[in-house]
């Protein structure tokens, strides 16, 4: 349903009971897509939901008046092998309307994604070419992740991890002295909104401390899905009206589990004493013991803790606070280092 979401469609139909996709819906809503339920009973469990499903792609496409619906499968729809393209074809309305054949048993994750960029391809919303290129970052991240990320483990409890005190300390000590920070954002998606915030303070800190900085991230405007490119689009932006400027820009925010190698090899050239890195830190190759890293994942945070980066910071109410959002949001660990360096 995100990718739905990425690729601008208006309108989701969740094709199963009312419950299915209750958590998505709020989440998705404050971005700004409308979802609903054809609320399936268990008559229709028993005899199809078909008439359902008509009616309220019906009653959607008057409420909405979308360009676009995406019709998704369910457990319960899926199982009982309901016609979807057969139904959207009976609600004839006047907009592209496609199916989505997934459910919750499809294996990895990433296949309901998948499945929803190949019925995108198929209706016209994406191109053959985008829709192999994020069928390789998904296929990219989810290899990443059973190497070493979070399914490389059968189970991680949560952490906390370092104080953003004591990191924000190491940052203004190392620019103090003169020294060189390199700052490394490889977000995910809307989670650039608030991570990309560290670019803003650590370039706040420089100003006032001295030292240097070298500032690497993955926002380029023209690489991704279309809601995507716009999130770039608005960071960049918020960067330059902060008159923060960034060193290099390496791939777009679909792109983070396969650009870590180009992103190392820029910070390469700064031979930094420091390197601070936001977002999927573990996409970046060569992770010093001294690095700063900060993720949004609890569980995450306590993988890296358990490979010795003591420095791993928490920022784990952020996914919630960046959904809807077109502003970069401030990070905990940003207004900490702000802070300090008003404060010196």
């Amino acid at each position: 349903m995100y990718t739905l979401r990425d690729m601008d469609v208006d309108v989701i139909v969740v094709h199963g009971p009312s419950g299915c996709g209750f958590m998505a819906s709020r989440s998705l809503e404050q971005a700004g897509v409308r979802v609903v339920t054809s609320a399936m009973s268990e008559t229709d469990l028993i005899f199809g939901g078909s008439d359902q499903l008509v009616d309220t792609l019906r009653t959607s496409y008057d409420m909405f008046r979308p360009r676009s619906i995406a019709v998704v499968g369910t457990c319960a729809s899926m199982i009982i092998g309901e016609d979807v393209a057969s139904s959207i074809k009976r609600a004839e309305l006047d907009c592209i309307v496609f199916p989505v054949e997934s459910h919750g048993c499809m294996g990895d994750n990433t296949q309901g994604a998948i499945k929803a960029l190949e019925a995108g391809r198929d209706a016209g919303i994406i191109s053959s070419e985008e829709t192999d290129r994020q069928i390789g970052l998904l296929k990219a991240a989810t290899a990443m992740e059973m190497e070493r990320g979070l399914a490389s483990r059968q189970y991680v409890k949560p952490a906390q991890g370092a104080t953003k005190l004591r990191v924000c300390r190491k940052i203004c000590d190392i620019l103090s002295s003169g020294g060189k920070v390199a700052v490394v954002m490889n977000a995910k998606k809307e989670l650039a909104y608030r991570f990309s915030d560290i670019f803003i303070a650590v370039d706040e800190a420089r100003r006032k401390l001295g030292g240097s900085t070298f500032f690497v991230s993955n926002t380029d405007v023209e690489k991704g899905l279309p809601r995507i490119r716009k999130y770039s689009e608005d960071i960049m932006s918020q960067l330059k009206e902060n008159n923060v400027v960034l060193d290099a820009v390496v791939g777009g925010l679909d792109e983070y589990p396969v650009i870590g190698g180009r992103m190392r090899a820029e910070v390469d050239r700064f031979s930094p004493d420091l390197t601070v890195i936001v977002g999927i830190c573990h996409a970046y190759p060569g992770i010093r013991e001294n690095d700063i890293l900060i993720t949004d994942q609890p569980r995450q945070l306590s993988n890296y803790l358990n490979e010795g980066f003591s420095n791993s910071v928490g920022e784990i109410s952020s996914h919630s606070m960046v959904m809807g959002v077109r502003r970069i949001i401030p990070m905990e660990t940003s207004e900490t280092l702000r802070e300090l360096v008003r404060g010196i």
